[in-house]
């Protein structure tokens, strides 16, 4: 406890005596940190967008017109039955024609001159979110058109490959910007315990002729890149939540489309960028007092 004692009180005092180092060794942590959080919380709303989005998503199956009303029981029941399928919605014939006037609207008389409903009926599938993989549904799709009494499948192909690359990219983009800034967080934290190292080397030098073991010499370094590393991650959440209070309660009213797209962010969030900072100067820390040789 006592060794504890002295190097928690040797990292503050020296932290204190490099103080400007150390400052922008911090901000620089914290803005990296803020980049890379500003990231995530991104990727976190624009998921949680495309989700939404895919809520709406949909397969069609157009029946063939001569189906009987037995056979079009047999396939709403087919549909039913299968645990792929969450919602099953059938539009008939006039249901169908209902809403296309609906949707012309003004020019709905054209329809008047029709001598029968030239639509089909229907059915509007549902399928469960986590299979929404461009392979699988149409994989599904074909499946259901070789189905009796089934004319045409469609679905938004084109709509779901888009949105399942997008979603790939945010994801991978996350991944390797995270990567970057580990590194880029580390080496400065390297850097900076080193270069305290061969500053302090006679007062080193001093402790070691009297006896004092290496741990005991390298425990103040980690705790000054533990605390750097508190700091700047403190300095990069208080950063996002301010940019996000800010866009919130102003962008809105300059931008209100952007309301679609913004989300809470959980305050996890807020409490695991300072975490992350501490654990990534650490290792720093680490790395550096381990690779100097006394």
């Amino acid at each position: 406890m006592r060794v504890l004692f002295y190097s928690i009180q040797s990292a503050l005092k020296n932290l204190w005596a490099e103080k400007w180092i150390n400052l922008l060794t911090a901000f620089s942590v914290g803005i990296g940190l803020l980049i890379l959080s500003t990231f995530i919380t991104v990727t976190f709303n624009m998921d949680s967008v495309l989700k939404r989005w895919a809520r709406s998503f949909g397969i069609v199956v157009y029946l063939d017109d001569d189906i009987s009303a037995e056979a079009t029981d047999t396939v709403r029941e087919l549909f039913k039955q299968d645990a792929d399928v969450l919602e099953v919605n059938y539009i008939s014939e006039d249901e169908a024609l209902r809403e296309l006037r609906l949707i012309l609207g003004s020019e709905a008389s054209i329809l008047d001159d029709l001598e029968r409903n030239p639509l089909p009926s229907s059915f509007e599938l549902k399928l469960k979110r986590d299979l929404l993989i461009p392979s699988y549904v149409k994989k599904k799709a074909e499946e259901i058109e070789e189905m009796s009494g089934i004319s045409q499948v469609q679905y938004g192909e084109k709509w779901l490959a888009s949105l399942n690359t997008v979603t790939r990219i945010m994801k991978a983009s996350s991944i390797f910007l995270g990567g970057a800034i580990l590194i880029a967080i580390i080496f400065i934290t390297y850097n900076t315990i080193k270069i305290f190292f061969y500053r302090r080397k006679e007062e080193i030098e001093t402790l070691k002729l009297l006896g004092a073991t290496k741990s005991f010499i390298r425990l103040p370094f980690l705790l000054e890149g533990l605390i750097i590393g508190i700091v700047g991650g403190t300095i990069g959440s208080l950063a996002l939540f301010g940019i996000h209070s800010v866009l919130v309660a102003k962008g809105l009213d300059f931008i209100p489309s952007v309301r679609a797209i913004i989300v809470s962010i959980p305050d996890e969030i807020f409490l695991s960028v300072p975490v992350a900072g501490a654990l990534m100067s650490f290792i720093g820390s680490f790395i550096a007092v381990g690779k100097i040789r006394y």
